[in-house]
């Protein structure tokens, strides 16, 4: 579910994630971000390592994906 919130740019223009979607996301400390800015839209999006399951499935598809077609 979407979490709608507003914030301000402070002085020193760093920006600030509002309480209810820093707890909705979990985020910590240190947390990485990709960056999206697409006319007058900004996106963070958090950059999360893969669970094993997803990773299982990564290693599963790279030899499907690297064979060569004879």
């Amino acid at each position: 579910m979407a979490t709608l919130a507003i914030t301000k740019m402070p002085s020193k223009r760093k920006s600030v994630i509002p309480e209810e979607v820093h707890k909705r996301l979990i985020l910590k400390a240190g947390a990485q971000f990709v960056v999206v800015d697409d006319n007058d839209v900004v996106i963070l999006k958090p950059i999360t390592e893969p669970s094993m399951d997803e990773f299982d499935g990564l290693i599963t598809d790279v030899p499907r994906k690297t064979q060569t077609v004879e």
